[in-house]
């Protein structure tokens, strides 16, 4: 056990998530050569082969899909060890990894960037955006350290922290006939064409979800790749869509040919939370983290 290394684990684990050895030592930032020779010394020792050499790609036996399982955790296990370290020296210091929703980073990092480096100026934060399944799969594994989504989601081994309700609004044209009102119900869009995001984001479920007591009709050739492709064509007249609120402040609140009303109670909501592993040595810096989103968004 004394000869297999952990910096051998990790270009292990870097060549089962990319797939290819130059692209895995890239990300070890080691040559192509070494981590090659390492792996082929690691397999040596383990009396098998751990990986299927391709011309453009590289495969894990399945041997080599046992070892890695059992590898991230080591890697992972190590990383945590330094970061109690470092924790346990400044818990509100150091590299913090985490992942926004698509339809939430953009219209909510503007808002608390500023105001997180201001109340925790030893903290660096590094920044990703991940649809909701990906996110919890990095999340688990070790890539990121805290993940800010939509709840409920499962959890199985992570906690969650409420940050706050976000409002659901309707974006429409703005010669559409509802733009008259001052507010809607979810029973004003009866019969509407509704503009949704493609399969994958949580905010198309939501969306449906509103609308789900209410015949109303799905643009069948159109599925938005974010929310800014949904509001270029709420202004080409293509539909109605639901915005969450945020999405409609700051340099987002006037949309030429787009005009945005609120719903009247009860205001549909979505649930934005934080999810960390509860294993993390940085529970510390990620509730911090938590309470400044908490007190912009109160």
């Amino acid at each position: 056990m004394a000869d297999i290394k952990l910096k051998d684990l990790r270009y292990l684990v870097a060549v089962a998530d990319t797939g290819h050895f130059g692209k895995a030592a890239a990300r070890c930032f080691v040559s192509q050569p070494t981590l090659s020779a390492q792996l082929r010394k690691l397999e040596e020792y383990l009396g098998v082969d751990l990986v299927e050499r391709q011309p453009r790609q590289a495969l894990l036996t399945p041997a080599g899909v046992e070892v890695v399982a059992r590898a991230r955790r080591i890697v992972e296990a190590s990383d945590e060890v330094v970061e109690i370290a470092r924790s346990h020296r400044d818990p509100l210091a150091g590299r913090l990894r985490i992942a926004f929703l698509p339809t939430i980073g953009p219209y909510l990092l503007p808002f608390v960037a500023q105001r997180l480096h201001k109340a925790l100026p030893r903290l660096e934060l590094m920044l990703h955006e991940h649809q909701t399944e990906p996110m919890l799969e990095r999340l688990r594994a070790g890539d990121i350290d805290m993940g800010v989504l939509a709840l409920p989601v499962e959890l199985d081994g992570l906690h969650a922290e409420p940050l706050y309700d976000e409002p659901f609004v309707v974006a429409m044209p703005t010669a559409h006939p509802l733009a008259e009102r001052k507010q809607l119900r979810a029973e004003d869009l009866r019969g509407a064409t509704l503009l949704l995001l493609e399969e994958g984001h949580c905010l198309r479920d939501q969306a449906l979800e509103v609308c789900s007591r209410i015949p109303i009709s799905e643009k069948q050739d159109f599925r938005g790749t974010s929310l800014e492709t949904l509001r270029q064509m709420v202004a080409a007249d293509a539909g109605i869509t639901l915005l969450p609120e945020f999405a409609t402040r700051g340099s987002y609140a006037q949309s030429k040919g787009v005009a945005i009303r609120p719903f009247s109670k009860p205001v549909p909501v979505r649930h934005i939370g934080a999810v960390w592993r509860k294993s993390t040595p940085r529970g510390a810096a990620l509730t911090a983290v938590a309470k400044v989103i908490k007190e912009y968004t109160a």
